[in-house]
């Protein structure tokens, strides 16, 4: 590193150099009085410091790469090294009202956020949505007040097997992706029509009195058509069999995709994950019913990020995706407090070089392989009894 005091010392016989005019750039000339070597002191760090910015600001940007360097080809050998320098954040054990957890998958990858509707807290890479992957990134972080999830199964598990006191928010936006899945969004059966405008009913419930209203029109619809959801279809000759439909299984039901949507809300009333926003209203908790603020936030974010710089490889598009949710982080440090000087100057790694086998054991034992001149093997000089 540069010598702080700015009294750099020569090169070739560390005696103390100094200051000799300025070049033609401009920059300061430094001569050495004992051995007369120049030289010009060099600040790697300032240099290595604007070319981290420019890095920053071009993964934070949709700016093609030639806009921070003459030339495209420039800017990526003067970036290389910056894509050694790994962003961490530092848990604070805050505990927060909210927490909204989802996964975003590209190119293989899935990576894990944990957001609060303003800030992330922490996010966690993995193949896909597991209880292991969702059990790395919650078990780092304190249990909230409530979770607002979309509904992915080991999410669930895991958030009841790790924070059994947190109530849950099922997203309304997810629920009614559900139902246009089971439904469709023009539905033909009567049933199907009334059980779909209950589902539209959800987004306009903004108290627990029209939640319970909302329940009871629920409760009649389940008296209306209970008989309906019973219907059985028999095997018969001719009678197509569905895909779900087990190879030694004699009956099922009719109206599968209907049962779906019942059984959807059936369970999350039984769950109480349907109107957990507005229980906790009466405790003054402010809790969203959806988590919009996540996929329209860093989701949204990550998936720019992937579309402006399209051919990046995997590595660096996952170290970009991790300073892109460091740096909408509460409170980000400086990116540059990441760097060292390993990251420019990385260890060189020593080939291991394997020894060809050279023959049997017995005569590697007697006669060895090294080389020796008493062998005859010496370097050969001269014409090698050649005549002229």
């Amino acid at each position: 590193m540069p010598n702080p005091r700015n009294h750099p010392v020569c090169g070739v016989c560390a005696n103390k150099l100094v200051k000799n005019g300025k070049t033609g750039a401009g920059r300061t000339r430094w001569r050495c009085k004992h051995c007369g070597c120049s030289a010009i002191q060099k600040r790697t760090d300032s240099a290595k410091k604007a070319d981290f910015n420019s890095f920053i600001a071009w993964l934070t940007s949709t700016q093609p790469r030639g806009d921070f360097a003459s030339s495209t080809r420039t800017f990526t050998r003067k970036i290389q090294w910056c894509w050694n320098v790994t962003p961490r954040v530092v848990l604070t054990g805050e505990i927060h009202d909210q927490i909204m957890l989802d996964g975003t998958y590209f190119n293989g990858w899935c990576v894990l956020i944990a957001y609060t509707g303003t800030h992330v807290i922490d996010w966690q890479w993995c193949d896909q949505e597991k209880n292991a992957s969702w059990t790395a990134l919650i078990s780092r972080i304190p249990a909230p007040v409530a979770a607002i999830v979309d509904g992915n199964g080991p999410l669930t598990t895991t958030i009841k097997r790790l924070w059994p006191t947190t109530r849950i928010q099922r997203c309304h936006f997810h629920i009614r992706q559900a139902a246009h899945r089971y439904l469709t969004m023009r539905p033909v059966l009567p049933a199907n029509k009334e059980l779909l405008g209950l589902f539209k009913m959800l987004p306009k419930v903004t108290s627990l009195d029209e939640a319970a209203k909302w329940t009871g029109a629920f409760t009649s619809w389940e008296a209306k058509w209970e008989s309906f959801l019973k219907h059985r279809t028999q095997v018969r000759s001719g009678t197509p069999r569905p895909a779900h439909v087990k190879p030694g299984q004699r009956w099922w039901y009719t109206h599968l995709r209907t049962r779906r949507a019942h059984n959807l809300l059936t369970g999350l009333l039984r769950d109480r994950q349907l109107f957990t926003w507005l229980e906790l209203a009466e405790d003054d908790y402010t809790i969203a019913k959806t988590t919009n603020p996540l996929e329209g936030g860093p989701n949204k974010a990550i998936k720019d990020f992937l579309r402006a710089h399209r051919g990046l490889n995997i590595d660096h598009a996952r170290r970009g995706v991790d300073w892109l949710l460091y740096l909408r982080t509460e409170a980000p440090k400086d990116p540059w407090s990441f760097v060292t000087p390993r990251a420019w100057t990385p260890p060189r790694s020593v080939p291991n070089v394997v020894k060809p086998d050279t023959g049997r054991e017995e005569t590697n034992l007697l006669y060895g392989t090294g080389f020796s001149v008493e062998d005859g093997n010496g370097i050969q000089k001269g014409w090698g009894g050649r005549t002229r």
